[in-house]
């Protein structure tokens, strides 16, 4: 097992993530039964350090109480450590996950090196009401930006995209509990701001997730993914082409940083305007298709690696 921090630009900060190897035995419980142990907002389980036929490994994502379909930080940190430990020749990592091969690729920069994913395009829904979002997360309407709209957007996990005016407002939030889908399913928070904690970043965010409980997130790769193409698709920088840093769980003591990248495609994707007069049943299923292609990355630190009892 090894245990790694993710979005980390120096150890003990960043996402927390165990990696367990090789237990090809466990059932599904018994790895719920274990995340739950970790209590790490992720934990994975890699069937074998041999990769399959193709190349590629395969690879389930359990927070403490449900399995993911994907997720970001434990997508590059695991495919970190199967590069650092059994396959460093390797220029790129393939994980088999729930939605999908997921590529994974490493970009050294000096004496760092920044871990890049490109998952599937995020698919676009509804807009949501900023008061009843605001009602919800403990905040005044007003500190929402209405330059942009709240937008669920998902990637195999749905979110609602918040943006806020200030870094004032991003601490000031406070969520009892979290809004819901049209199917009644609970969705994930990620709001952000224009304003960062620290130089050297273009946003500050915040994550905030159901897991027995509302619960924050120090670093959420999902979430960053969904930002870029929601920053693309609205022009939130005045162009479809996105490039940027994202400070998140600072209010946690885990100072983590994304890289994000956005590249628009050919396809159209539904546009703000339009997504508020898609029904909620087909927004549930609208795709960006090719509209806009999103990279999502970050640094890797290893903490700790050892064997199960």
């Amino acid at each position: 097992m090894f245990l790694v921090d993710v979005f980390a630009e120096r150890a003990h900060a960043g996402n927390q993530l165990a990696v367990v190897v090789g237990e090809t035995g466990w059932s599904s419980a018994q790895m719920q039964g274990f995340a739950r142990e970790m209590n790490f907002s992720e934990t994975t389980f890699v069937a074998s350090p041999e990769p399959r036929d193709d190349g590629g490994y395969d690879v389930r994502i359990f927070t403490p109480s449900q399995e993911l379909p994907f997720a970001g930080h434990p997508t590059l940190g695991t495919a970190w450590v199967i590069r650092r430990f059994f396959a460093p020749a390797s220029v790129e990592v393939l994980l088999h996950l729930g939605i999908g091969p997921v590529p994974v690729t490493f970009e050294a920069r000096g004496q760092d090196e920044v871990v890049w994913m490109k998952p599937r395009a995020p698919g676009f829904g509804v807009r949501r009401e900023a008061a009843e979002l605001a009602a919800l997360l403990g905040i005044d309407p007003s500190q929402i930006d209405d330059r942009a709209p709240c937008q669920e957007v998902s990637i195999g996990i749905d979110f609602v995209l918040l943006p806020l005016r200030s870094l004032g407002a991003l601490r000031a939030l406070r969520p009892a509990t979290l809004p819901k889908n049209a199917t009644g399913q609970t969705l994930f928070v990620f709001a952000f701001c224009p304003q960062t904690y620290e130089p050297g970043a273009d946003l500050a965010a915040r994550m905030f997730f159901d897991a027995f409980g509302v619960r924050e997130d120090p670093a959420t790769g999902s979430a960053g993914a969904c930002l870029a193409a929601y920053l693309s698709e609205h022009r939130y920088f005045g162009a479809r082409a996105v490039n940027v840093r994202v400070q998140q769980g600072y209010e946690m003591e885990r100072p983590s940083c994304l890289y994000l990248r956005a590249e628009a495609g050919g396809a159209a994707s539904v546009s703000a305007g339009d997504a508020a007069s898609v029904s909620a049943a087909d927004a549930a299923s609208v795709s960006a298709g090719g509209a806009t292609s999103v990279s999502v990355g970050g640094k890797v630190v290893l903490v700790a690696c050892g064997e199960l009892a």
